[in-house]
């Protein structure tokens, strides 16, 4: 069934890239399909899992009744006392045998059986975990390249405010009224902040490098986040306690991990069972052309069917060694559930803490870009008025830049701690991105 989905996404992906040219901003909804078609972690768990699934039919050929086909073409040499002398034989022989052997009584296939089906089990929960992962792992991209449009923004402002107020230095030492420490000192900053941009520019370059390494495409503009978001536009979640039994029932990687457990108890069962007999039904079909002494010159057809009863008695204690191995992964298995479930509960509540102290933050910096935005306002009347010089609205622009930005990146941490939240409780699914999607438009660049 995953996999059946996984074609419909190909699928309606290649439709809509033969439809259109990508020339428009490239959103989360096409950045996550193309991310299912060309990302290579994501491609090596869908391959993983289709092998995985053959588990259980592996498992189950053991109680399912085998057919093989024998055939030997032989030449036959002796001699035949008659009593009155020896008579040399010499002739060919051909023997055809058709075998049919249906297990009826053993332990060891039924274990075999049980435990493919776990491990079936166990690698479509981890394919889901995967998937879940790559989701995650889209956004994460997506947001970091769009904070890192912002950082080389931010530093450009810097660089401006810093580069008026260096001409406003050198023309008051030129009146005399500044000194040549202010000048120098402007100078000195400015050129810092040209090294921020080209750090931060560095930076943006890598971001984008690893979003496009993950979606397999170049990218010419992103889709931003709305500026009127809100923390409340999408639902908060229950209480702490419903996520955790969520998280306890339905965590991919505890789920693998319980199936892995199960797996362990059938080996277990499985070796066990090479100390107990095996009952099968036999029955073969044999035609027999001058294939033997007794039938030299003769064609003879012989069938037979009946129960083969198979008892081990001893196999050098490879039995008892392959049991007590089974029973130490058994415990280290168990052992590794209980280290996965710690480890899922402390992300999900890390995640469900963030997205809680998220809110107040977000509110925080919304009022912080309102004031900003007033003060870009009044020292633009103040510069109308001879109050104010151009300098000192490019440090209010710096101001509104930086809030704005801090705030992106609050409702950006907000969104994420919301998926990762999904994600540690298993509930991660399509429908979550498109919700957090529907909040990024192309109206900013």
């Amino acid at each position: 069934m995953i996999a059946f989905y996984h074609k419909i996404s190909i699928i309606v992906f290649v439709l809509f890239f033969n439809s259109t040219n990508f020339a428009h901003a490239l959103n989360l909804l096409d950045a996550y399909e193309a991310a299912l078609l060309h990302d290579p972690i994501y491609r090596s768990a869908l391959h993983e899992n289709e092998a995985g699934q053959q588990a259980e039919i592996i498992g189950r050929a053991s109680l399912l009744p085998s057919l093989a086909v024998t055939h030997a073409q032989n030449k036959n040499s002796g001699t035949l006392d008659t009593g009155a002398g020896s008579q040399p034989l010499n002739f060919d022989g051909q023997v055809s045998t058709l075998t049919l052997r249906q297990p009826l009584f053993n332990l060891e296939a039924i274990a075999g059986y049980q435990q493919g089906k776990a491990r079936a089990d166990s690698s479509r929960a981890k394919f889901l975990g995967h998937s879940q992962q790559l989701l995650v792992r889209v956004v994460e991209a997506y947001v970091e390249t769009l904070l890192a449009q912002d950082r080389v923004r931010i530093s450009e402002t810097e660089v401006d405010a810093l580069e008026e107020l260096k001409r406003v230095n050198e023309r008051m030492l030129h009146r005399g009224e500044g000194t040549t420490t202010d000048v120098l000192e402007t100078q000195s900053k400015y050129s810092l902040a040209q090294a921020k941009i080209i750090e931060a520019k560095d930076e943006l370059e890598i971001a984008q490098l690893k979003l496009e390494a993950l979606i397999g495409q170049e990218i010419t503009q992103l889709v931003r986040l709305n500026d009127t978001f809100s923390s409340q536009a999408i639902q908060l979640p229950d209480g702490y306690d419903t996520w955790q039994a969520l998280a306890l029932e339905q965590n991919a990687e505890l789920v693998t991990q319980r199936h892995n457990v199960v797996s362990g108890k059938e080996e277990i069962k499985k070796n066990h069972a090479g100390h107990l007999p095996r009952v099968d039904l036999v029955a073969s079909l044999q035609k027999n052309k001058r294939g033997s002494f007794v039938t030299q010159g003769l064609d003879a057809e012989f069938g037979t069917i009946g129960i083969e009863v198979n008892m081990p008695i001893y196999s050098g204690g490879r039995v008892n060694a392959l049991t007590a191995q089974a029973v130490a992964n058994h415990a280290r298995a168990e052992a590794e559930l209980d280290a996965a479930t710690l480890q899922v509960l402390v992300e999900l509540r890390k995640q469900y803490n963030l997205l809680m102290s998220s809110v107040k933050r977000i509110e925080s910096l919304e009022m912080a870009v309102k004031s900003a935005e007033l003060l870009v306002e009044a020292t633009q009347k103040s510069i109308r008025g001879g109050i104010r010089i151009n300098l000192n609205l490019l440090d209010a622009q710096q101001q509104l830049h930086t809030a704005q930005r801090d705030l992106a990146q609050a409702r950006y941490n907000y969104l994420l701690a919301y998926l990762r939240l999904q994600q540690a409780a298993g509930t991660l699914a399509i429908d979550d991105l498109r919700k957090v999607a529907s909040h990024f438009t192309s109206q900013r660049n």
